[in-house]
């Protein structure tokens, strides 16, 4: 029979392992339309032959490209549309690399043949057992009833045939419980360290960490066909108290047979963290509620409320001399259960803090590392006694900063991205006291992850090579193997430098707080040397500007450079503004001071010098979405323009502004602009025909 024809005849426990093993990027009709042909081909084979990968694909678009028309001629119009857009999906999916089709129906083919195996296993077992208990009633009947020796001598046979019997018993069972100590090794080993990685990586803003149900639905499954395997033994044991064998098999085998029946996986679902922060899990502040999920994964009715769980801080944790100590205040028990969480075996604790031991001696600044590099983690245990098993489960979450001010929360966060970043060692708490370095090629990576973790769009290659060559020098032409030592990464190499990560982590805020849409819209280099920047801006249109984040300022500032010719049209000429902090943001929007921008051109005429967002975009045509309307409430714009010509030269229709006027006008405009702070004079003159405002620089600072 085929093997696809046999999993269908299997009970539905079998037939959700079966379910699982198939998604949207190849689904199961393909199995069920194509089930022959497919299990005609030697995949296994295909999958290390890029060729025969390729033939084989188009073989398979073909196939249902046959099952189609067979639904065309049943009029089948549902099948018919649901055909298509399986064929559409496998082409998108595996168009561009075939192999990875070959080796997910290899695996899957070959994982349907272990679900075969393990029931089949199972199910013969159990026949065996009924046929051991009926022969065991047989034999009571005949010695109770039957007296002569011809007829004992029957029985005696009967003891022998039950002997041989039990003895097939107990080597299956034995084979069975191998079989599921292999898959249960696969899944811990394997499966479920895979998915420990990938919830390092989600954490830290790498994609999103999927795969637990599956993983859930495996152990359940395992653990399912353990417990018919417990539920044989126990049968058995009740055939040896009616009648006892020399050698006898489940005697021997009794104790090893039963140790090795269940083996169960508690994991934390969702690490520590703070809601107030939830990009930042991991950084703990003391006295601010922290939540955690934990998950059972073993999916059976009779677990529903039988395992508590209890939270410990640094459990077992030893040899941490002059490190923080600390106390989890409020419920730190939980019940697993299954209504909290669609059906999961879950615990939820969403009430927790940390406060700080005050223990004489063991002040912040005495410990080997600052605060911010201290990790510790939090210890989950619990214990499960079924019919006379008792059975301790433990497991913990990933190592944790714990911090006492918010001001700490970038650093803390610095820490938690190295450490998931090199190491998935989760009692490696000692980590920082060396740290290693990272290579440029897993760093970039996990900077991009800050950005898309926050908006829609992360760093592309260009924006990564800048930060490339701020942290390793251009002369490293962008190494992916380049190593960043962690003090190049978060510490300050200098009194008057500031950390890299500091830096990064202040224009996050930025476009979070003031840039988030022009940052999604793709309309922010951002990060951009300025060397590059002139590159890019030699040979545009004049008034072609960019926006890119400034280098000098430690809290994150934007600004706008464009271009203009000299007064022979063959040079080019950069212009730069101060940069704009989330000060000036806070007052007025990037927008809207692109659109207002000004400055003094001949005859001391203002207007605006920006005309194109590079490359070539009319400024309106892109920002024209973003500027503030009067129908929106928002009062327009204080215009400034910035004019290098001297007093001597203004304008009759201009006078001088009066000392307590001008004052007053520094102070409420100066949050909006920043350009007071660049030139050394600055003369502010009242146009006496319009309600303008001339601010004018004697000495230009740009």
């Amino acid at each position: 029979m085929a093997q696809w024809c046999q999993l269908q005849l299997l009970e539905s426990k079998y037939l959700e392992q079966v379910d699982q093993l198939y998604d949207d990027s190849f689904p199961m009709d393909i199995r069920q339309y194509l089930s022959k042909w497919i299990e005609s081909i030697d995949w296994e084979n295909v999958a290390v032959q890029d060729s025969l990968a390729t033939v084989r694909f188009h073989d398979l678009l073909a196939q249902l490209d046959d099952q189609h028309s067979r639904f065309a001629l049943e009029n089948n119009f549902l099948l018919q549309h649901n055909i298509r857009k399986i064929k559409r999906n496998l082409q998108d999916h595996f168009q561009e690399d075939p192999v990875h089709m070959a080796m997910i129906i290899s695996r899957n083919l070959k994982e349907e043949q272990k679900i075969l195996a393990a029931a089949k296993s199972i199910e013969e077992a159990d026949q065996n057992v009924k046929s051991l208990e009926y022969l065991q009633d047989e034999h009571d009947f005949k010695e109770n009833t039957l007296k002569n020796r011809g007829e004992v001598f029957y029985s005696l046979s009967v003891v022998d045939h039950l002997f041989t019997g039990i003895c097939e018993v107990v080597g299956q069972l034995a084979e069975v419980l191998n079989m599921a100590e292999a898959v249960q090794s696969d899944l811990i080993s394997e499966e479920l360290a895979e998915w420990k990685k990938r919830q390092q990586i989600s954490c830290i803003g790498g994609p999103p960490n999927a795969c637990l149900d599956q993983l859930q639905n495996w152990f359940t499954a395992v653990a399912e066909s353990l417990q018919q395997v417990r539920q044989q033994l126990k049968e058995l044991q009740e055939l040896e108290q009616k009648y006892t064998y020399d050698n006898d098999p489940i005697k021997q085998q009794k104790g090893f047979l039963e140790g090795r029946a269940l083996t169960l996986s508690l994991v934390v679902e969702r690490q520590p963290c703070m809601p107030t922060h939830p990009q930042r899990p991991l950084v703990l502040k003391t006295q601010v509620q922290f939540t955690v999920k934990l998950r059972f994964l073993v999916k059976l009715q009779e677990f529903n409320y039988q395992l508590k769980v209890k939270a410990l801080f640094d459990k077992d944790v030893t040899e941490k001399k002059g490190f923080r100590k600390f106390n989890i205040l409020g419920t730190n028990t939980k019940v697993l259960n299954m209504e909290e969480s669609n059906g999961s075996l879950a615990a939820e604790f969403r009430h927790l803090q940390l406060k700080e031991q005050k223990v004489a001696g063991n002040r912040t600044n005495e410990g080997p590392l600052i605060v911010t590099e201290e990790l510790h983690c939090i210890c989950f245990e619990s214990e499960l006694n079924q019919s006379g098993l008792e059975l301790k489960l433990e497991t913990i979450s990933l190592p944790i900063v714990v911090i006492s001010n918010v001001s700490q929360l970038p650093s803390g966060w610095a820490s938690i991205l190295w450490y998931n970043m090199l190491t998935s060692e989760p009692k490696n708490l000692k980590f920082f006291l060396s740290p290693p370095a990272a290579s440029w090629g897993q760093l970039s990576e996990v900077l991009s992850w800050q950005f898309s973790s926050v908006t829609k769009r992360g760093l592309n290659e260009e924006q990564l090579g800048m930060l490339a060559d701020k942290l390793l020098g251009q002369k490293a032409q962008r190494n992916p193997e380049g190593l960043i030592p962690w003090t190049k990464f978060c510490k300050s190499l200098s009194e008057k430098s500031f950390p890299f990560w500091l830096w990064i982590e202040a224009i996050l805020d930025l476009i979070k707080r003031h840039l988030l849409s022009l940052w999604n819209d793709g309309c922010i280099l951002g990060f951009v040397s300025k060397e590059r920047e002139k590159a890019l801006l030699t040979g545009k249109c004049p008034g072609t500007f960019l926006l890119r984040f400034s280098e000098s300022s430690r809290d994150g500032a934007i600004t706008f450079t464009w271009v203009e010719h000299d007064l022979y049209g063959e040079s080019p000429v950069f212009h730069a503004v101060e940069p704009y902090t989330k000060k000036e943001l806070s007052a007025v929007s990037l927008p809207d001071i692109i659109r207002t921008y000004k400055v003094m051109a001949a005859e001391n005429i203002p207007e605006n010098p920006l005309r194109f967002l590079y490359p070539d975009i009319p400024k309106d045509k892109f920002f024209g979405k973003y500027y503030a309307r009067a129908s929106e409430g928002k009062q327009p714009v204080t215009t400034l323009f910035f004019n290098p010509l001297h007093p001597s030269r203004l304008q009759d229709n201009m006078m001088p502004m009066s000392p307590d006027v001008f004052g007053e006008l520094k102070r409420s405009v100066a949050p909006v602009f920043q350009c007071w702070t660049g030139p050394k004079e600055i003369d502010a003159v009242v146009s006496k025909t319009s309600p303008l405002v001339f601010i004018q620089f004697n000495s230009i600072a740009v």
